[in-house]
């Protein structure tokens, strides 16, 4: 069978950085799904992007639908015949529909009955016929955000202003908005110009031709090779950031790498307004020297050639010129400005109308926070510093400069604690109570830090929970599950075994104490709670873990995290362990025997009738015990298990649900005592065994 090329390109007005790797994706998914749909057999799928198109390049698809041989079934013998012998409706309807006739019909046995069958052969149509629909993929893209143009009903990116569209050398006709497809395509938009491209493998050349490189790793990498030889020639460190190589990547078809200077008067400037100033609002790479240390220079990517370099590098200085001029104002204004002065402002800024403002939010931070800082047995000094980091610790968002940089927040607060005479450790908690300010980043490093960020994290999601904003599907506006990850994170680096319900009972507290909660502590903090343990499982998918053992380890009470996240690799670390089904049978006995008592009392041993209820109770007595001395979790799963000999021997010679009441309550009171033991470490009756 022949084989051709296929071209399809959506060529658009300049569209948004950010949006034009995932819609290059979806573009080559959707294609890709839908070959596989219409059976159209293709060798191999290639992406493009640049900020004016999305196009994909598919080689060798047969220039027919692939034919297809199956077996169809039908009714029953006793539906298909009458009693005469003949076929009956159901029959002529079933092979009608199958596009063959009663003569082509046979029974076959399945599990003992017979049933009628066809042989089905559906003959392939032509590609060529097939690829119009290729419109539908177009308009079916979905983006982030989307828009209107003239008097068109479509709403996509950005508009379409060109689509070409070839199968080998033939144009596949259709028409989206008013543009036809055609086998022209537009290059650079200022150094380029409209061609015709012949088939589709002349498509990236004759792009590049026009001054623009299509595949999107191949413009990186350009970038990248340039940014190394400036820094070779000027010997020089560019610092790479991913999301802004990323992003420039997306802004440029042609890139080409230059640098210009700024006044070093402006190195008095902290790096982080620096370097803000540059990536952040110009998109420019900041510059170190071999030592680190910032330099008074810039790296940008022009969208175009190596012409007039001076010239773009002059522009480009001129515009930082600006920004940096306005950032070295308003950090002068800033220092000028007292702390309280600042805080004061806060009563008046609402954090959210039904939460309150952000001085009666940063309030409950600060109770909670010393709360946390008993609980957590700090130094007096780590305490004092804690509960004034609390106190402060939003007080640089009414400041000039995190007004016109709000990615500034935390940053500035720490700086201008330090300039206005504060601690170094409060100064420091103020900028890491932000952290992890995403997936990448890290947890605070000091404790004072760690317990600010996990109660201000607290807080927010306890508040939110509290009017009912709660996270469902891809809506998330608070960002409650980075907030949850964030706070089982910072648990896990600094080791803290705080009762997770305990400190969401704290939080909830403080909520109801300020009246805005909308329901009552209990459904609050069961939600919480519920949000908590899934983000827990997807942190233990992440390890790894099998899904019975994770839902062992949450199916009670969360308590500690770490004890938790150990407990669960304990258990992933011992289920392929020789006695390791043999002893979760035995426990998981224990939970499901225990579940029958109505009512748990004391166990009293003079209602034993054997030598192996004693055994087994001097066992439990021991394994409570150790239980209690604060061991690790491995030390605790051996202390379970060790109980198996006792337990199967005990089953061996003692009825649980004895005729005797008395002894029987005594029997499951003793169950439950050692479930609960059982339970506190996993619920063993959700494991799966073999």
């Amino acid at each position: 069978m022949t084989k051709k090329d296929l071209l399809l390109e959506i060529g658009l007005e300049e569209m948004p950085a950010r949006f034009v790797t995932s819609s290059m994706n979806q573009l080559s998914d959707k294609v890709q799904a839908w070959l596989l749909e219409k059976k159209v057999s293709f060798d191999h799928i290639d992406a493009f992007s640049s900020p004016r198109r999305l196009a994909v390049l598919v080689e060798g698809i047969n220039e027919s639908q692939d034919d297809i041989y199956e077996e169809a079934k039908g009714p029953a013998r006793k539906i298909a015949l009458n009693e005469q012998g003949e076929w009956t409706k159901a029959a002529i309807g079933f092979s009608r529909g199958q596009g063959v006739s009663t003569d082509d019909i046979y029974f076959k046995e399945v599990n003992g009955i017979e049933y009628v069958h066809v042989k089905k052969f559906t003959k392939g149509q032509d590609t060529k016929a097939l690829l119009p629909e290729l419109k539908h993929i177009i308009t079916a893209m979905t983006f982030p955000k989307n828009m209107r143009w003239a008097n068109q009903e479509l709403r996509y990116v950005r508009p379409i202003k060109w689509i070409a569209a070839l199968f080998g050398t033939d144009i596949i006709p259709f028409e989206i908005t008013g543009v036809e497809a055609s086998n022209r395509t537009r290059g650079h938009r200022f150094l380029g110009s409209t061609i015709e491209v012949k088939e589709p493998k002349e498509y990236v050349r004759a792009l590049l031709g026009q001054y623009v490189i299509a595949d999107a790793s191949e413009r990186k990498e350009a970038i990248l090779t340039q940014l190394k030889r400036i820094e070779e020639d000027q010997k020089w460190i560019i610092p790479v950031d991913d999301d802004l190589l990323e992003e420039v990547t997306n802004l440029v078809e042609y890139p080409t790498a230059l640098f210009g200077r700024f006044e070093e008067e402006y190195l008095e400037l902290p790096d982080e307004v620096l370097i803000t100033s540059m990536k952040e609002h110009q998109r420019y790479f900041p510059v170190k020297s071999p030592e680190g240390t910032l330099l008074p220079f810039f790296v940008t990517v022009r969208n175009g050639g190596h012409e007039h370099l001076e010239t773009v590098a002059k522009g480009n200085e001129k515009v930082l010129r600006a920004r940096l001029s306005d950032a070295d104002f308003f950090y002068k204004e800033d220092q000028r400005t007292e702390i309280d002065t600042s805080l004061a402002k806060l009563e008046k800024i609402v954090y959210h109308e039904e939460i309150g403002t952000l001085a009666e939010k940063v309030n409950r931070v600060r109770q909670l926070t010393n709360q946390l800082s008993e609980y957590l047995s700090l130094s007096d000094e780590e305490k004092s510093d804690a509960d004034r980091a609390a106190e402060i610790s939003k007080f640089d968002l009414v400041s000039n400069m995190v007004y016109e940089f709000p990615e500034l927040q935390g940053f500035m607060g720490e700086k201008y604690a330090l300039q206005k005479g504060e601690r170094e450790g409060v100064a420091k908690a103020i900028n890491e109570h932000y952290m992890p300010r995403n997936a990448e980043d890290d947890t605070a490093p000091s404790k004072v830090g760690a317990v600010l960020s996990i109660a201000e994290k607290m807080d927010t999601i306890a508040s939110c929970f509290a009017i009912g904003i709660i996270p469902s599907g891809s809506q998330d506006p608070y960002a409650l599950r980075r907030q949850a990850a964030g706070i089982a994170q910072t648990l896990l680096d600094q080791n803290w075994h705080i009762n997770l319900e305990e400190f969401a009972e704290m939080a909830i507290a403080l909520t109801e104490a300020a009246s805005i909660n909308k329901s009552n502590k209990e459904a609050i903090s069961a939600e919480l709670i519920s949000f908590f343990k899934l983000r827990l499982k997807y942190i233990l998918q992440e390890k790894h873990i099998r899904y019975d053992l994770i839902d062992a380890v949450l199916e009670n009470e969360i308590g500690s995290i770490p004890a938790l996240i150990k407990r669960a690799e304990v258990l992933s670390q011992e289920k392929d362990s020789e006695g390791f089904k043999e002893s979760v049978e035995a426990l998981s006995r224990i939970i499901n025997i225990s579940s029958k008592a109505e009512e748990i009392g004391e166990v009293n041993i003079k209602l034993f009738e054997n030598d192996f209820e004693k055994h087994l109770y001097e066992k439990v007595l021991h394994v409570e015990k150790e239980l209690q001395q604060n061991v690790s979790e491995r030390e605790a799963f051996s202390l379970l298990v060790s109980m198996k000999p006792e337990i199967d021997a005990y089953f061996e010679h003692t009825m649980v649900m004895a005729d005797d009441e008395a002894i029987r309550a005594n029997r499951l009171s003793l169950m439950a005592r050692m479930a609960k033991s059982i339970q506190s470490f996993a619920n063993m009756n959700t494991i799966l065994v073999k």
